[in-house]
Parts: C-alpha cells; structure tokens; sequence
C-alpha cells in the first residue's frame, strides 16, 4: 500500500483503542501540523500557484480534520491534552536533506509530506478495519481517503517542480528508511507511535 515497505501490525488498532482520549489528542495535534507543514511550503514557495492554490485547500482541510477530532473528544467527554512530541516525524525531518540546492530542499520537504501522509493513511486504514468502535471506524475510513489524495498531491508536485533530484530515486531511498524507521514504532496510542 502505497510503496510502504513495512504495513503496521493490525494489533495497534487494540492499542489505540485501549486508549481513545490518548489517540484522539495525538491524532487531532497531527491534523494541526500537517496544516501548518502546508502552509510553511506554501510561504517557502509561493511562485508556484498551481501549489499555493492545492496546499491552501489541503491546510483548510487538515484543520477542518483537527476541528473534526476535537469535537469528537468534546461528544466523548474527554479533554484535549497538549500537543504531542512525534518522534517519528522528528527522524524523518533529520532524514531530509536541507544541504543542496534550494529546489533540492523543496523536493524533500514534499517528499517528507508525502511520506507522513502515506503512513497516515496507512495507520487510518488499520484504525478503520480493526477497532470495534464503529463511529471511528467509519471517521478513519473518510480519513483514510484523504491522506491517499494528500499523499499523491505531495508526491505530484515533487515530480512537477524538480530540476536538479531524481524524484523517483530519492522517494525509494525515503520508502527505504520509512520501512527501517517504522520497525521502532507501533507500540504506543499515536498515529505515528
């Protein structure tokens, strides 16, 4: 699914489950931050409309998502804790390659969007088809679908907008140290944890 070398352990859905309050706050964080990953590669890139127009519909959504999950935690009674460190995207931002020219820092910047929204995606689906709460089941379902399109928006821009990187050759060597990366994960209430 989507070229991730390594499919999370459909068991994390009884993870997450075990603590909805947890993975409804870590999740809603994760909208919020998409949001303003689209919004920064807006600002960065801003010469290309055909961009700004796209990512600005996709931040609107992400947040629309974030408004989502938190009335979610409202209905539920539970309380929107504090943003959360994500360990994951930490490494995956020390993965990107800052050190190149400026179009090669463009297009690690879309990778590692389209990178987070695969394994989104992904962790939505495992949410959708294992836990037994079918309200949730149904949300991370639609989620599910929008990552997808996140993900090839990301990745299509990459292709579009390189001058100077082999896009398919660096998205293999992202998919590469996802799949090694993800091997330390899975284990706690985070979409990406």
């Amino acid at each position: 699914m989507l070229g991730l070398k390594l499919l999370t352990d459909p068991r994390w859905a009884d993870i997450a489950e075990s603590n909805l309050e947890e993975i409804l706050t870590d999740h809603a964080w994760c909208e919020q931050k998409a949001a303003t990953n689209a919004i920064t590669l807006i600002a960065n890139n801003s010469e290309h409309m055909d961009l700004v127009e796209e990512l600005t519909a996709i931040a609107i959504e992400e947040m629309q998502h974030f408004q989502m999950v938190v009335d979610i935690i409202k209905q539920r009674g539970y309380t929107l804790g504090r943003e959360r460190k994500d360990d994951y995207v930490g490494r995956l931002v020390k993965f990107s390659k800052r050190d190149g020219s400026r179009n090669a820092a463009f297009i690690d910047r879309l990778l590692f969007a389209a990178m987070i929204e695969a394994r989104s995606c992904e962790r939505f689906r495992v949410l959708s088809q294992n836990i037994k709460d079918k309200e949730l089941a149904r949300f991370y379902h639609d989620l599910m679908v929008s990552e997808a399109g996140h993900y090839t928006t990301f990745l299509n821009f990459a292709r579009k907008y390189t001058i100077d990187i082999d896009v398919d050759k660096r998205w293999k060597e992202w998919l590469e140290f996802e799949g090694e990366l993800i091997q330390s994960f899975g284990n706690k209430e985070a979409i990406h944890g």
